[in-house]
């Protein structure tokens, strides 16, 4: 014990590399994106203690393990046979080919690789903002009849919160079931409103609870979605969560954001992974039913793709499905995100289609709200306005919106962010919507925009300080960990 006490640092020191060298074994096994890979081993090398902190907590990974398994839902005969249900026919087939030409390849992407069904009957609003979307939400809430569905990243029982929560209490009292998905990370649910729900009926579970005794990884692998499925007829999506900071009625700070609301068959694949989610956060296995699947009665026919991604996924299909779009690009990509942290080849799509003659516009906060990632963000920026993409700062507000439109035929709306975090670690869901009419909205909205921001000029942008850019510099190095 003596000789221990007297030796205590060293050991320390020695169980640290210890620790460390096997790590660096395992992340080298996984061929992790070398830049990725290079800054967590650098990490454990360099910092004692702290580098094995920041790599067990944002390290890990479990994408093809068991662990996120989705089969017992993939697996019940009902899903199986909605998902037949929804096969296309040939002539469906060929008249998206004609309208989308060669954008047309994302459909047998991410058909092939996660069995995402293209649906043609299908209606599509666009929301601006959570005071728009809460409106309709609570209206459709209200109105619902046999279930209600939730799966957000963030739930706050604050002003919107509580009464959206008061409100599926008396849903429930109505005899509805409810149940709600939340992130353990991301959202902030008081004891008291906890009890209440249950008190009521209502089933709540979290996402991956973060518990000390359990800490490994569980910072990584988020479920950043944020879904809202009534009575399987309605289907909301985008990259509004139900908290005030949404609400600009209730917040100091003007939040710009967009979300879809979605009827038809496309509500049907968003139920199947909400309920993929529900199967891993719950203790008991649900039975699913065919009236989690109603019969829809939509006479619009917007083409639409379910596109999700997250660890439980063989490969990153929303980011798969951006590149395909941006680098099958005719005329232009228009981009609104509230983080651009891009791995390579994103980067390089965007950098070859503005050089390309195609007029590639991104809307970037002025301001984040977070100061890393900012930087982070602003130390991409050079790189594009090299390559002729035209770059803008929100100064309105912050903008939050996750959306892409290109060519004015095809456009998505959802919870992914331009970011490291967003194709590869999180859990996120979009919706992929060919239609004119749709991308004609939505090009309006980014235009209205366009409005509330300023246009960076390279030779300007090239003369920030020394200091900023090494800032940016320090922040891009750590962007693979954020």
């Amino acid at each position: 014990m003596e000789f221990v006490r007297n030796h205590i640092w060293q050991i320390l020191i020695a169980l640290n590399y210890t620790l460390a060298l096997s790590a660096v074994v395992t992340i080298l096994l996984k061929k992790l994106n070398p830049t990725k890979a290079l800054s967590y081993i650098i990490g454990l090398l360099a910092v004692p203690f702290l580098g094995l902190i920041v790599y067990y907590f944002f390290g890990q990974e479990y994408r093809k393990t068991k662990i996120f398994s989705r089969k017992h839902v993939l697996n019940q005969s009902i899903v199986k046979k909605i998902q037949d249900q929804l096969q296309l026919d040939t002539k469906a087939i060929n008249e998206v080919d004609e309208l989308l030409e060669e954008k047309s390849k994302l459909i047998p992407l991410l058909y092939n690789s996660e069995k995402s069904k293209l649906t043609i009957n299908n209606d599509v609003r666009l929301i601006k903002n959570g005071d728009e979307k809460f409106k309709i939400l609570i209206k459709d809430i209200k109105e619902a009849k046999h279930h209600i569905h939730l799966e957000y990243f963030i739930i706050k029982d604050d002003k919107i919160g509580t009464e959206i929560l008061n409100l599926l209490c008396k849903k429930a009292n109505e005899g509805l079931e409810i149940r709600i998905v939340i992130d353990d990370v991301g959202s902030s649910i008081t004891s008291k409103m906890k009890r209440k729900l249950k008190d009521n009926g209502i089933e709540m579970n979290s996402f991956m609870p973060v518990l000390f005794s359990r800490f490994t990884g569980q910072m990584n692998y988020r479920d950043h979605r944020k879904i809202a499925i009534i009575d399987g007829k309605i289907g909301y999506v985008g990259g509004i969560n139900i908290s005030d900071n949404y609400v600009n009625a209730h917040n100091n700070r003007y939040w710009r954001d967009t979300h879809v609301r979605i009827t038809g068959e496309a509500v049907k694949p968003l139920q199947i992974l909400f309920f993929t989610t529900w199967d891993f956060v719950g203790d008991d296995k649900l039975e699913i039913s065919k009236s989690y699947f109603p019969d829809h009665n939509c006479k619009e026919n917007i083409p639409l793709q379910i596109a999700a991604s997250g660890p439980d996924t063989d490969w990153s299909n929303i980011m798969e499905a951006i590149f395909v779009a941006i680098t099958n690009a005719e005329d232009h990509v228009y981009i609104t995100t509230p983080y651009f942290i891009p791995n390579s080849e994103i980067v390089t799509a965007l950098q070859v289609t503005a050089r390309s003659n195609i007029k590639v516009k991104l809307i970037v906060p002025k301001t984040s709200d977070s100061w890393i990632a900012e930087y982070a963000t602003n130390s991409y920026l050079e790189l594009l306005l090299e390559a002729g993409v035209e770059v803008y700062q929100y100064t309105k507000g912050f903008v939050h919106a996750k959306t892409m439109v290109v060519d004015g035929v095809f456009s998505t709306v959802g919870t992914t962010n331009m970011d490291y975090r967003s194709f590869n670690i999180n859990f996120e869901v979009n919706a992929l919507i060919y239609n004119k009419e749709f991308s004609h909205q939505l090009t309006d909205l980014f235009n209205e925009d366009l409005k509330d921001c300023e246009k960076l000029e390279l030779e300007a942008w090239q003369k920030r300080s020394k200091r900023t850019k090494l800032i940016e510099a320090l922040a891009r190095l750590m962007a693979p960990l954020l």
